[in-house]
């Protein structure tokens, strides 16, 4: 059984600016997304962060919700949490594969997010994930999501060519340079 391995975990991602996260949860399974809410919610508090909460009706919904606070709002970042029990018909893969692969894109395109949408073949397999004193995935995706943005702020603030990418006052100079001969 997956909850009786052992897995190295990150020490907590830290701040010296203020952190805002968005926690977007589907409650279809109440008792279960109140417990990865609650996971969230303590990751984010212990390092500081504060947050909002947004419930969508499904995990379908969750990506949407998250892009649409990326294009309105002024969080850091988004912890997606939700659960997913594979069911009689093809639907669960449907959701499984398009929830995931919608916030695979995002996080492609820059956005920082902790996916915690469990997909479980049945509610045990749920409940030990969802559980804070056991498997505590709401946790887990709000540590994730939380070192996303320090990564981000980390990179983002350097100004000074690294790599093959030049200073910008060099692709000035060199424009201005280019372009600006009179007649």
């Amino acid at each position: 059984m997956a909850g009786t391995e052992t897995h190295y975990t990150l020490a907590r991602a830290e701040f010296d600016k203020p952190v805002k996260l968005l926690i977007v949860v589907a409650p279809y399974y109440k008792d279960i997304a109140d417990n990865l809410v609650a996971g969230a919610v303590a990751e984010i508090e212990a390092a500081g962060g504060t947050y909002e909460i947004c419930e969508v009706p499904g995990a379908l919904e969750v990506p949407t919700a998250i892009s649409i606070a990326d294009r309105s709002s002024n969080f850091d970042g988004y912890v997606a949490l939700g659960c997913v029990i594979r069911g009689e018909t093809t639907h669960y893969d449907t959701v499984c594969n398009d929830s995931s692969r919608a916030i695979q894109l995002m996080g492609l395109q820059g956005l920082c997010i902790g996916n915690g949408i469990l997909t479980v073949e049945n509610r045990p397999q749920a409940e030990v994930r969802a559980d804070t004193g056991a498997m505590n995935k709401g946790g887990g995706a709000a540590a994730a999501a939380l070192h996303l943005i320090a990564l981000t702020r980390k990179w983002g603030a350097q100004t000074k060519g690294v790599g093959f990418k030049a200073p910008l006052e060099e692709i000035q100079i060199a424009s201005s340079s280019n372009g600006s001969r009179s007649a």
